[in-house]
């Protein structure tokens, strides 16, 4: 169900996809032992939650700031990297899921480069 109070934001494909990243993150976590709670898991899922955070916030300010939080999610989608090889280094994911990550935040990072470009014309 679509919600009767719409942000512009929404409307971005970056955004919508970050969204849905940081939702397989908090679930991927999941599995994550007790003592990564304050570790790992805390710092992957900020990092997730983090690029959608930043455009949601950006979006409603001029162009040159917006791009300034577009670089900051660009950031906590690379930060998302390491998380994720650490994750399967330590065998709380598999090498797949890493995999999907890896590829989910690559269409992300081209979508927060494209989107930078777009805005710097």
């Amino acid at each position: 169900m679509k919600s009767k109070y719409h942000f512009r934001f929404e409307d971005l494909n970056v955004y919508r996809k970050a969204i849905q990243f940081g939702e397989a993150v908090n679930n991927q976590i999941d599995t994550f032992p007790q003592k990564e709670m304050y570790r790992l898991s805390s710092q992957f899922v900020r990092a997730a939650d983090s690029i959608a955070f930043n455009i949601a916030e950006g979006s409603g300010s001029t162009d040159a700031n917006f791009n300034r939080y577009l670089k900051m999610a660009w950031d906590s989608s690379h930060e998302c990297v390491e998380a994720s090889t650490k994750a399967r280094l330590r065998g709380y994911i598999d090498f797949d899921t890493d995999e999907l990550n890896r590829q989910q935040l690559t269409e992300i990072g081209k979508m927060i480069s494209s989107l930078r470009k777009h805005l710097t014309k």
